[in-house]
């Protein structure tokens, strides 16, 4: 996903949570570029399941861990999301992401009876304002809707600077404080842009998932995890939400619909009030029927099917 800004702007990047992290803004604000990429590491320090030091890390490793403030923030929208979306949102798949296929580290495919035998049960995760604790064979990733909650931090740090002229992107994840325009990767070409459109006001998030971009082997391996089904979805090669809820909303989402039955997601996301372009992967283009809420100028780079 790509993201243009304004004239006079200055853009930096760097890798944090495994994947590169831009900030965007007027050049007068350049001072506040720094800070925001302290937040995301911050972030990381507490979410990421990959970090050696990381406090989502040690919970994995010791099936317990003393809580910071966004960890708790973390699961408690972990468990919010998981209601909200029927158990399609459950971040207990560590256990077939980070034990199972390995994403990121020694990666391999798992065999079905493995995954049939995987300990997935969000229910299992207990915590408090001050700890967390798992069962043995358990383990938490947050990679559904971490690099969107890093994207809210640093939303917020400019917005109490009142800075309303940023970009803050962390892979599919974006936060537009002023308006922007917005291209989509084609998830069958990594080459080329599939669609363009420009946001329709001010601090509105974007949040693309897809199984195209992790995945050991072949794309049936992919690391979108259906919790009930325990193993990877296909229906699916992306799927991009719009609106003005918070980015870690938007990415958790945007990860649970990319794992639901075909009308499942649609009746999911057509009830919570956000513009949708998904791409199947039979390559039919669906856009919800009030994109125009929340987009303008939508553009298709091809005139054929992806």
């Amino acid at each position: 996903m790509f993201w243009l800004l304004k004239a006079e702007t200055i853009s930096r990047t760097q890798v944090i949570m495994s994947t590169f992290v831009t900030i965007k803004t007027d050049k007068k604000n350049e001072e506040y570029i720094n800070r925001g990429f302290e937040i995301m590491k911050s972030v990381e320090m507490s979410l990421s399941s990959y970090n050696k030091d990381a406090k989502v890390t040690e919970l994995n490793k010791n099936l317990h861990v003393a809580l910071d403030e966004y960890l708790y923030e973390a699961l408690a929208l972990s468990k919010e999301y998981y209601e909200k979306s029927d158990g399609y949102f459950d971040v207990t798949v560590g256990s077939i992401i980070k034990d199972l296929y390995r994403f990121g580290e020694d990666e391999r495919v798992a065999t079905p009876y493995e995954l049939n035998d995987a300990k997935v049960d969000f229910n299992a995760l207990k915590f408090n304002e001050e700890e967390a604790f798992i069962v043995q064979g358990m383990k938490v990733d947050l990679g559904g809707m971490g690099k969107g909650f890093g994207v809210d931090k640093v939303a917020e740090h400019f917005r109490a600077l009142h800075v309303d002229d940023a970009i803050i992107s962390a892979s599919g994840d974006i936060r537009c404080l002023s308006t922007c325009k917005v291209e989509v990767q084609n998830p069958f070409d990594e080459e080329s842009i599939l669609l363009s459109f420009e946001t329709l006001q001010n601090d509105m998030g974007i949040s693309t998932s897809g199984n195209y971009n992790r995945y050991v082997i072949t794309k049936e391996n992919n690391h979108l995890i259906n919790p009930k089904a325990k193993k990877s979805q296909m229906l699916f090669a992306s799927i991009t939400l719009i609106g003005t809820m918070k980015s870690s909303s938007l990415d958790a989402y945007a990860t649970a619909a990319s794992v639901m039955p075909l009308h499942v997601a649609y009746k999911f996301l057509n009830s919570i009030g956000v513009g949708y372009i998904i791409v199947r992967s039979d390559k039919e283009i669906v856009v919800s029927k009030d994109i125009t809420r929340y987009i303008k100028n939508l553009s298709n780079f091809s005139k054929e099917k992806p």
